[in-house]
């Protein structure tokens, strides 16, 4: 078994430090330990009124980045220790941004504006602006409904970036593997993470047995129809046989092609759909955006 630097009897010890010392409830309290692997901090801060966090000491810029990020409002109690002992402390996060953690310790976050579901569909302004032409919101949100992505499921995403970001939200105990090609994108997909502060995105710059030989194995790939899809195809499908898929593309007879390559490879229960979006303009015009289809199946 692994060892963890924060045990059961560590973590108890600390929730009973800060349940004598604060008036907030147990009961809705999110416990974070982020000295494990591809923990999620922020997400997690956003999404919960109350989170626990464990930390090892380090990190010079948590609380400047959760600042960056719109947490100022949020409120920290902590101490100067790193046992669940002695006075406790409070301050609002806006007031810590030039502090560090300087002991392995656990620290409570009270945000108060949280949100306890996630929306579906950011804003395309919400992402990190460079190389990348992000697919609109609406359409992603179809994507990401058609993926039905669990807690703990491993993706791969292949050329989808702001699918990526998603995907890495919506499965904060999984993996996202980005595979971008271009250096500028993989620049914009680095950005993008520590914008979000996602520790589960794994950016790779291809598909194939070595890349992918020390990542976990993927139980769902999402892929934008390209010269080399059916490669990627070959090569998943060796990493996990039960594979399943979601391809994206704007060319009809790609689309049209798809069904038959999917028999080819045992790619079963095949769906083919179109997403079409209009929206109104300043002038009052419907404007059509791009209308790609959207090919799904399972080995």
């Amino acid at each position: 078994m692994e060892q963890q630097l924060f045990s059961n009897s560590h973590i108890l010890a600390w929730l009973q430090y800060f349940s004598e010392h604060t008036q907030v409830d147990l009961e809705k309290v999110k416990i974070l330990d982020i000295t494990r692997k591809n923990k999620n901090l922020i997400p997690t801060v956003e999404s919960h009124s109350a989170v626990l966090v464990f930390t090892e000491a380090g990190h010079p810029d948590i609380f400047y980045r959760m600042w960056d990020a719109g947490l100022g409002e949020c409120e920290v109690w902590y101490n100067e220790g790193s046992e669940p002992s002695g006075p406790i402390l409070h301050k609002p996060l806006r007031e810590m941004i030039n502090r560090g953690i300087n002991a392995s310790a656990g620290m409570l976050i009270l945000n108060p504006t949280a949100r306890s579901t996630y929306k579906i569909g950011m804003r395309n302004s919400s992402f990190s602006r460079g190389s990348i032409h992000y697919v609109g919101s609406e359409i992603r949100s179809v994507i990401l409904n058609k993926m039905h992505l669990a807690q703990g499921d491993t993706v791969c995403i292949i050329s989808g970036e702001s699918i990526a970001v998603e995907s890495a939200i919506l499965a904060p105990e999984g993996t996202v593997i980005a595979v971008e090609y271009n250096q500028n994108d993989r620049n914009t997909m680095e950005e993008n993470a520590h914008q979000f502060g996602l520790n589960n995105i794994a950016i790779i710059d291809h598909v194939d047995d070595e890349s992918l030989r020390n990542l976990p194995v993927p139980s769902l790939t999402m892929l934008v129809a390209s010269a080399s899809m059916e490669q990627e195809i070959e090569c998943l499908l060796r990493r996990n046989p039960h594979m399943e898929f979601v391809i994206y593309t704007l060319d009809f007879p790609c689309a049209a092609s798809l069904p038959a390559l999917f028999e080819r490879y045992g790619i079963g229960e095949t769906e083919v759909i179109q997403i079409a979006v209009s929206k109104l303009n300043s002038k009052h015009q419907l404007v059509a955006e791009p209308a790609p289809w959207l090919i799904s199946g399972k080995a």
